[in-house]
This record gives structure tokens, C-alpha cells and sequence, in this order.
């Protein structure tokens, strides 16, 4: 973000900046914990870890690549392949919605509670055009299961059968983890820092890291749903995957360098008014394909 825009502030800790994380870490580590007095406490230290746990046990049915041998021995880095993984994913992301809305409550601070509205709303309503623009490759595959989603894909990456269905995915996703343009929940022109306004030290750290996991795996979801999981000529698989989620994390890095914050009516008339028609119809569209085809 600091060579896209020309920044040199986050660029003198370490060549490039590379320490600049370090720093960070350290800091919120040692600074004070501070709790306001009228708050509920017990929601307000619940709250982030509600936000961090289920960004991160997403992972658990992630496939990031083939079985490899290392020293003789066979990993596989499937950690589970279970049969509705699909159903599992967004059973479990959905969770992350109630540590941001308790968050804003249990604070007992206007910006805060504001903050914690705006996310039910914008992330409730994204959620829906996410997963609708993930049947489309439910339906060509014929499985829930992940691992059968990315070997459906040996000849063929579902982001040439359903162009749409990843447009749709790529900017709901942006709003279902807050990133900009769609980072209404925590718009600091506005809401001072929306949700987290009250939380400091670790417990402000938390938020973040939620935030990153999100974005980690909600890359990795684009990754095997469209861009053929592990799939790829000459490298090692789990090497192939780790470039596509790369790339899909430098973009969401890209936008965010990038692009303005959008209004909060213009964010909720997108996401109702054109991509929750536009999902339907692509489903719409690949069951006739289906149907044509036999």
C-alpha cells in the first residue's frame, strides 16, 4: 500500500517496511487494556473473539493442495474433506456478523452501536449474494465437497464456466469482510472507527486479525471454487495455491489502495437492487445450460 501510494511513513521500519508488522505487534502487546466503566463487560471481551474464532476454524476444510512426501512420510494438506463442506463454510462465516454487532452494543457508545448496525445490515445482505453466486458451481459439479469441486476442475476452471457467478462473488466478498469500498461499518470519517471504537491493546488487535483471516479465507474460497483450488502444470500443487491466493490477496490490497468509500444507500441499493437479481439470474442461466446439454 505504501509504494501504491507513494507513502514512505510505513516504509522505514525495515527494508520496505517488512518490520512495520512487528512494530505494530509489539505496541498493542503493551498497551494499556482499557475497559469503559458503563460498558457490559463480559460482551465487550466476548465480542472480539467471536469476531476471530470463526474466521479462523474456516480453514478446516480449506484443500490447499495434494497429498506430498516429505522425508519419507505422505501429508495431506486436506485437513478434512467432508461432504457439505459448502454448507459448513457459510454456517460458520456467518457467525463473525454477531462479534461485530456485540462489539457495538456492549460499548455503550453511539459511534459504536452505529457501527455494529451498519455491519448487521451490510453483512447479512452480502452473505446472501455470496452464497448464491457460489451454486452456479455447486450445480456443474454435483458435490458440497471441496475436494470435488477442485478435481472437477482438471480441465476446465469454473471461472470460464461462470464468469458472472465470480463477479458477483469478488464484490460481495469486499463487503462481507469490510474492506473498501464497502468498509461503511467502520468509516472513521463518520463513526470515529465504527465498532471498535472503545476497544484498545489486544482486543483492537483481534478485530484486525479477524479481519485479514477473512480476507485470507475468503481468497481461498475464490481460489477453489473458481481459480481450480490446487490445479496447475509443473509445480508442486499446494506451490499453485498459494500463488492464487497471492494473487487474490494483492488485489484486495489493489482496491483497497485505490478505490474511495462508497455511500452507505448506494452500498445497500448494489447489493439488493442489482446483485441479488443478477445472482438469480445466473442460476437461472446455468440449470438452463444443464438442461440443454443433458
Amino acid at each position: 500500500m505504501a509504494h501504491m501510494q507513494v507513502r514512505l511513513g510505513p516504509m522505514r521500519v525495515g527494508p520496505h517496511g517488512l518490520l512495520q508488522p512487528i512494530a505494530d505487534g509489539i505496541k498493542l502487546l503493551f498497551k494499556e487494556d482499557i475497559i469503559p466503566e458503563r460498558a457490559n463487560k463480559f460482551l465487550f471481551v466476548l465480542a472480539p473473539v467471536m469476531t476471530l474464532v470463526p474466521a479462523l476454524i474456516t480453514f478446516a476444510v480449506i484443500p490447499f493442495g495434494d497429498k506430498i512426501k516429505i522425508f519419507g512420510y505422505s501429508i495431506d494438506l486436506v485437513i478434512t474433506d467432508i461432504n457439505v463442506g459448502f454448507l459448513y463454510i457459510f454456517a460458520v462465516s456467518s457467525l463473525g456478523v454477531y462479534g461485530v454487532v456485540m462489539a457495538g452494543w456492549a460499548s455503550n457508545n453511539k459511534y459504536s452501536l452505529l457501527g455494529g448496525i451498519r455491519s448487521s445490515a451490510q453483512m447479512i445482505s452480502y452473505e446472501l449474494t455470496l452464497g448464491l453466486s457460489l451454486i452456479g458451481v455447486v450445480m456443474l459439479t454435483g458435490s458440497l465437497s471441496l475436494v470435488d469441486i477442485v478435481n472437477a476442475q482438471a480441465k476446465i476452471w469454473n471461472i470460464i464456466l461462470q464468469p458472472i457467478g465470480f463477479f458477483i462473488y469478488v464484490t460481495s466478498a469486499f463487503a462481507e469482510v469490510n474492506r473498501t469500498p464497502f468498509d461503511l461499518p467502520e468509516a472513521e470519517s463518520e463513526l470515529v472507527a465504527g465498532y471498535h471504537t472503545e476497544y484498545s491493546s489486544m482486543k483492537f488487535a483481534m478485530f484486525f486479525m479477524a479481519e485479514y483471516a477473512n480476507m485470507i479465507t475468503v481468497s481461498a474460497i475464490a481460489v477453489t471454487f473458481f481459480l481450480g483450488g490446487w490445479q496447475g502444470p509443473f509445480l508442486p500443487p499446494v506451490v499453485w495455491f498459494m500463488l492464487k491466493l497471492s494473487g487474490c490477496l494483492f488485489f484486495f490490497i489493489w482496491i483497497r489502495s485505490t478505490y474511495p468509500r462508497l455511500r452507505y444507500d448506494q452500498l445497500m441499493h448494489f447489493g439488493w437492487k442489482f446483485l441479488l437479481p443478477l445472482s438469480l439470474f445466473n442460476i437461472l442461466i446455468t440449470g438452463l445450460v444443464m438442461v440443454i446439454k443433458g
